[in-house]
């Protein structure tokens, strides 16, 4: 895996020498069992997998080139380069601004943007409309692209489906830079239409069915198809992509719905009425994180902290995974553990940030806390996460006294 120029602020010395440890005994990541750091009273169980996945270290290393690279030009990011704070806000200090929000509504109108600019693709990628209006202006696109090469692969894998005349259904927020970005190049060459999940799935199921009419249709799934879907023909004859950050459990979960939904209206013999069989568009960090998750779940635990930006996907759907077995709590960074008796956190289904009381629960035995984090938070924080744990939970034993017994139990 290629070493980036990343800024040293983002790195960790604690979190580096545990993943160089688990690197080092696991190559390959076979092995998705968590690192559970013993601190006496405390037990902090880390997550195999977690923090800036190729795709964002990537991006990172590009954007500071950029920035380098033109000190006497004005530098403009399409919209936030990834979904973290402390990313965003360094980067803003060194005086890049922002065109969009990540809805992408415009901050900077596109007449005050002209071709002596430095504008950076961000690693969700952009849409066809946005790349030729910075081309009309003289932009030059490719030097500071940051597009994450696993978006890349989901339109290409979108394009070979057009050329076999599949139809394509997008797994992703309609709302989200990745998922716009997605449609916009799918929808060029395949009528396309965009599902958030199993209820959606559900409903379009309906009309694969033939048991709605195009006019529900086009209602229900407003500004999420292209012009030319028409759900009589293009539900017949499809393939199933993604938004690379959704859980690959509802993924595979709502390709299988569909598939049995064609089934139940044509039969398994047409090959006119048939799903595409591709396999999963989900990233490589997505899948760690996610198994990794997964693994962390079958301790147990006490609570789980999950650190990253409100509005990261990958980071909310670690946090739904973890709301199925403890109490968790989505936070930004080390500053939203106010003390042992007060905590800051983002509700992720009133989609509010609250603050909680008593939120440690007292044990006798050692209180075991989760810890992980999305593939846009960079080590430093969660170390500064540890750092405030252990000043609040009053931990018996050093950091190095925790890591010598973890690497010992590693290497016995």
């Amino acid at each position: 895996m290629r070493d980036f120029n990343i800024p040293e602020f983002y790195r960790s010395d604690l979190i580096g020498r545990i993943k160089n440890t688990r690197s080092e005994l696991d190559p390959k990541k076979k092995d998705h069992s968590p690192s559970i750091l013993h601190f006496g009273n405390t037990d902090v169980i880390l997550a195999r997998h977690f923090g800036f996945c190729f795709g964002v270290e990537n991006a990172i290393e590009i954007s500071y080139r950029a920035i380098a690279e033109n000190p006497d030009k004005r530098i403009f990011l399409l919209s936030q380069m990834i979904h973290n704070q402390l990313v965003n806000a360094d980067l803003q200090s060194r005086g890049l601004q922002f065109i969009m929000d990540t809805s992408g509504k415009q901050l900077i109108p596109w007449e005050e943007i002209n071709g002596d600019d430095v504008v950076i693709i961000p690693a969700f990628g952009t849409s066809l409309e946005t790349m030729a209006i910075l081309e009309e202006k003289g932009i030059e696109l490719t030097q500071y692209d940051t597009t994450c090469p696993f978006v890349t692969r989901v339109w290409k894998k979108a394009e070979k489906l057009s050329q076999s005349e599949y139809a394509l259904i997008i797994h992703g927020k309609a709302t989200h830079e990745e998922t716009r970005a997605t449609f916009s190049h799918s929808k060029k060459n395949s009528p396309s239409v965009i599902i958030r999940d199993m209820n959606e799935a559900k409903t379009l199921g309906r009309f694969i069915r033939g048991e709605g009419n195009k006019e529900e249709f086009y209602s229900i799934f407003a500004g999420k198809y292209s012009e030319d879907f028409d759900p009589d023909i293009h539900l017949r004859r499809f393939g199933v992509i993604n938004q690379t950050t959704m859980l690959a459990t509802e993924t595979q979960d709502i390709t299988n719905f569909l598939k049995d939904q064609l089934e139940m209206r044509w039969g398994t013999e047409d090959p006119q009425n048939q799903l595409a069989d591709t396999r999963d568009t989900l990233c490589y960090a997505t899948n760690d994180n996610q198994e990794a998750t997964y693994a962390l779940l079958e301790q147990d635990a006490d609570l789980a902290i999950v650190v990253g930006g409100y509005n990261s996907s990958n980071t909310s759907h670690l946090v739904e995974l973890c709301e199925e077995k403890v109490p968790t709590f989505f936070i930004q960074s080390e500053e939203d553990l106010l003390s042992e008796l007060e905590i800051r956190h983002y509700d992720l289904h009133q989609k509010e940030v609250v603050q909680s009381a008593h939120w440690l629960p007292i044990t006798e035995s050692p209180l075991r806390i989760i810890l992980t984090s999305g593939a846009s938070c960079p080590d430093s924080l969660i170390e500064r996460v540890l750092h405030r744990l252990s000043k609040i939970c009053e931990f018996d034993l050093s950091f190095d006294q925790a890591f010598a017994r973890l690497e010992e139990e590693f290497r016995s």
